[in-house]
């Protein structure tokens, strides 16, 4: 079973963690931490409409989950002095739901569409015509009666959110001018991040307590959060409210956090191939089939986290596992190869 604490899935949040997640959303664009190159970028495109009096170009983010998507955009809105809505894919089911969003924008508006990879083809197709001519076609009736009706739209900026970039079509994906993928923090700025919050917490925490939540929290703002709000938990009631490593390490080993952060789909992948490849290379196909998840979720999800942390590599001939990942999941690794002399 996975284990809760480790998910940055935001649908997995209780309202009272939602509630707590828009508070600690920074609202300018000068206090989001890290993504410096990405931030550096938009910094350059939001001035430059705002010096234009024009719609910003329209923004695809896209990344594992987690890591700021939907903050982004709510920045990118509040730097622009304009209003944004904010929906999901799935929730669009009908073209008309698609021109009701759209024709109540006002000029230069932003529409955050997050998961856009799951919007369905017809109202994506209908999408097209919006983000480029700033135009929707609606059928009005059907058989001998039908027609179309041309609404004109105000300019307006589409930012879109997915957390798996490879299931979008080629046409959407063209249409997006500026396409920015999130990568996982660094050490350093989820310590940042968690001073942050617990400041806005109210509690008092020491640096090596900070640290030690970091390295465990996948490279994950919201997962920093999540164990922060826990940990919290553990040091009210038994360590009169202060956070310091020893309770940090208690809590965190009471709620069955890896020691580098790894979730339980992370330590099947990696066992996975080990028990059954000897270690790779293998495809990842063949990786997904094995342990029932989608490859593309396992390519953009699972992936880069375990690439990052050095426990996988790609080669030319597929995945392999690194002696990390051995000496993690406490396995033997394979035998040195000696040569003849």
């Amino acid at each position: 079973m996975a284990n809760p604490n480790l998910h940055s899935d935001k649908e997995q949040l209780s309202a009272v963690e939602r509630e707590f997640e828009n508070n600690i959303r920074p609202a300018q664009i000068s206090e989001f931490a890290g993504q410096d190159q990405l931030i550096e970028n938009l910094r350059v495109f939001i001035k430059a409409a705002k010096m234009r009096g024009e719609a910003l170009d329209h923004v695809l983010f896209h990344g594992p989950p987690g890591l700021g998507k939907n903050t982004l955009s709510r920045i990118v809105a509040n730097e622009l002095g304009v209003q944004i809505k904010e929906t999901s894919g799935p929730v669009i089911e009908k073209p008309g739901d698609l021109a009701g969003l759209l024709t109540s924008l006002e000029p230069n508006d932003v529409l955050f569409i997050d998961e856009i990879h799951r919007l369905s083809t017809v109202v994506e197709e209908y999408l097209y015509a919006a983000m480029e001519d700033y135009r929707i076609d609606i059928m009005i009736d059907s058989g001998p009666n039908a027609r179309s009706i041309q609404l004109n739209l105000h300019p307006f900026t589409l930012i879109g959110a997915t957390t798996r970039s490879g299931l979008l079509t080629a046409p959407l994906l063209s249409r997006f001018a500026i396409k920015s993928r999130l990568e996982y923090y660094k050490a350093s700025v989820l310590d940042a991040i968690l001073k942050r919050s617990a400041s806005i917490l109210g509690v008092r925490i020491t640096d090596t307590a900070v640290a030690e939540i970091g390295r465990r929290s996948r490279g994950t703002p919201r997962i920093a959060n999540g164990l922060l709000r826990r940990v919290r938990d553990f040091a009210q009631v038994l360590n009169d409210g202060e956070i310091d490593l020893g309770i940090t390490q208690h809590a965190l080993r009471a709620l069955h956090v890896d020691e580098h952060g790894l979730d339980e789909m992370d330590n099947r992948i990696l066992s996975t191939i080990i028990d059954k490849f000897k270690g790779g290379p293998v495809g990842i196909t063949t990786i997904a089939t094995a342990v029932g998840e989608e490859s593309g979720t396992i390519e953009e999800v699972y992936e880069p986290f375990l690439i990052q942390e050095g426990f996988l590599q790609r080669t030319p001939r597929g995945r392999e596992v690194t002696r990390k990942a051995y000496e993690h999941l406490g396995k033997t690794g394979p035998q040195e190869t000696g040569t003849l002399f």
